[in-house]
């Protein structure tokens, strides 16, 4: 059987595979920073470069590959296969050719799907969500992605753009987000959001490990500091995850009664915090959601990791080009 290629475009990171769609194996795996400031000319070249290194690492010609599946975080029009609106990424995503761009550079027929709707989609057919019908995903990083599997199909909507859970509003007046609302679940537990708690912590002259950590520079304050004050048993470290748990167990709860998904993953660069935001996650379910049996739902961590977006991608094109 072909193999499929797939690539994940991050902000920070572009990561790319071949995957065998039996067993979602990936091989010939490359991860390097996204030359992200170079704008949409300079990133789609980088992406066509990394497919072609894909091939010759894994020494696969172009009858063994079936094609190339990319996935792009933002607001993409599928049929076109343009890009509409990347908020993280800098230069004018408007219009973009990237599917025809990828695919004349390549030599290979190319796909393009939300990132977030490939990291779900890679966990449904072999990682964390496999086995199951109904399944809900956030991908919780830089920005809170997500995606929805509902009897047995990736839930797309029209215009590819169902499932992105990140953009529930918990606070109709909360703070501005980037999608240019207001109170977006975003703006409260993604990872910016995380080291905005900790920075304000120090800020307040609050006495917490997480100054420590970062030399006491506002500036340096990340989601990876405050999870590693935690993990030291910071209570104010520990206080900003509970926090943002509960936020995401909100949204959560609203997921769980419109489809009633049997198991939610999450996903993304924050949930290496594990218990520390499953738990308070958990019990905010467990809290909130009272027409529906709750504790039947399964919230678990990914499993596939940083390959879970390149296998989605992969899957996603195979499934498109046969």
């Amino acid at each position: 059987m072909r193999q499929f290629i797939g690539v994940d475009l991050g902000g920070t990171n572009l990561r790319a595979g071949a995957v065998d769609p039996e067993t979602g194996r990936v091989n010939a795996f490359i991860t390097t920073p996204t030359r992200a400031a170079e704008g949409p000319e300079g990133v789609i070249a980088q992406i066509s470069d990394l497919v072609l290194q894909v091939l010759s690492d894994g020494r696969l010609g172009g009858a063994q590959v079936g094609g190339v599946g990319v996935g792009v975080p933002g607001v993409l029009d599928l049929e076109r296969g343009t890009t509409l609106l990347l908020p993280n990424l800098p230069g004018n995503w408007k219009g973009v050719p990237l599917r025809d761009t990828v695919a004349r550079l390549t030599g290979l027929p190319t796909k393009i799907i939300n990132d977030a709707r490939s990291i779900t989609y890679g966990e449904w057919r072999f990682g964390a969500g496999c086995g199951v019908e109904d399944m809900a995903c956030l991908a919780i990083g830089t920005g809170i992605g997500g995606g929805l599997v509902i009897g047995g199909r990736l839930h797309l909507g029209f215009g590819g753009i169902a499932g992105e859970l990140g953009h529930q509003i918990i606070d109709h007046d909360g703070p501005i987000c980037g999608c240019g609302g207001r109170g977006c679940l975003e703006v409260f537990a993604s990872g910016p959001a995380i080291a905005v708690m900790g920075q304000e912590a120090l800020k307040e002259g609050i006495g917490t490990r997480i100054g420590q950590l970062a030399g006491n520079d506002v500036s340096r304050i990340t989601a990876a500091i405050v999870h590693r004050a935690a993990l030291e048993g910071d209570s104010v470290a520990k206080g900003i995850l509970s926090r943002a748990g509960y936020y995401i167990g909100v949204a959560l709860a609203n997921v769980c009664v419109s489809i009633g998904p049997k198991r939610i993953v999450l996903a993304g660069g924050v949930m290496q915090a594990g218990n520390l935001l499953l738990d308070p996650i958990r019990r905010t379910l467990i809290k909130r959601v009272r027409v529906m049996p709750i504790n039947e739902v399964s919230v678990v961590a990914s499993t596939l990791g940083e390959y879970a977006g390149v296998i989605g991608s992969a899957m996603w094109a195979m499934d498109c080009l046969g």
